[in-house]
């Protein structure tokens, strides 16, 4: 299923960039009044070279969606990218992408811009934001001059502010997993990952529905009471 999938993906990224008007590209949406359960929201996970963005560099982008609570696997996006030129000996025995997948990947700049295309401006999840944000950020800027910014929720503080008694235990993206049970795949892979951090938001969001959390601006205020009070506490 996976392997059809990616086919029909391939298929559908064709006609290289410059032949794409890059200010039609969608515009990001801000968070507002729209309630979760009519959105779709974009999950990400980025394989890269190392962890210094000023360094190292994208080479895998996976991500699926939430649509309307939901995740549909029909609607999900998995490229490596075609960086031969990088040293990846380092990270090779993490993600598991070696030379010949770097050689035959897609062309990096058409890639980025048929994600974005993908994207279609949707908010963005990711476990631990920040390091996503910031890979993606830059190669969105050196690669098509991309500036827009994006709406992220980091699902590594969206967890622990809805199931406060597992913070301590569950730290990483694979502790939640085992917290709650769930059976996933390939890890360490980016679209596996990507489902992974899906799953969970998906178990955050029924969480944040009983407890009145409906909107995307609710879940923001949520996150950012979460912040202060992690900020009281190391005080």
């Amino acid at each position: 299923m996976l392997d059809k999938l990616k086919t029909w993906l391939n298929d559908k990224l064709t006609g290289p960039a410059e032949y794409h008007d890059l200010g039609h590209l969608p515009a990001p949406r801000a968070a507002g009044d729209q309630r979760l359960e009519n959105l779709r929201l974009i999950v990400l996970d980025l394989e890269t070279t190392g962890l210094n963005p000023a360094k190292d560099r994208v080479i895998a982008v996976g991500a699926v969606t939430i649509d309307r609570l939901a995740i549909p696997l029909a609607d999900q996006f998995d490229l490596i990218l075609r960086r031969p030129e990088l040293d990846i000996r380092e990270t090779v025995l993490i993600h598991g992408i070696g030379p010949e997948a770097l050689t035959k990947g897609h062309e990096t700049r058409d890639a980025l811009l048929h994600l974005l295309e993908w994207m279609n401006g949707n908010p963005i999840l990711a476990f631990h934001s920040a390091f996503d944000r910031k890979f993606l950020e830059k190669a969105l800027r050196r690669q098509l001059g991309y500036t827009q910014q994006h709406t992220w929720v980091d699902v590594a503080e969206l967890m622990p502010a809805f199931f406060p008694e597992a913070r301590e235990s569950c730290k990483r993206l694979d502790h939640w997993v085992e917290h709650f049970n769930l059976d996933i795949a390939a890890r360490h892979h980016a679209a596996a990952d990507a489902l992974a951090t899906a799953e969970l938001s998906l178990i955050a969001f029924r969480e944040a529905r009983r407890q009145g959390v409906v909107t995307l601006d609710d879940l923001h205020q949520r996150l950012r009471y979460y912040q202060r009070l992690k900020t009281l506490h190391r005080m």
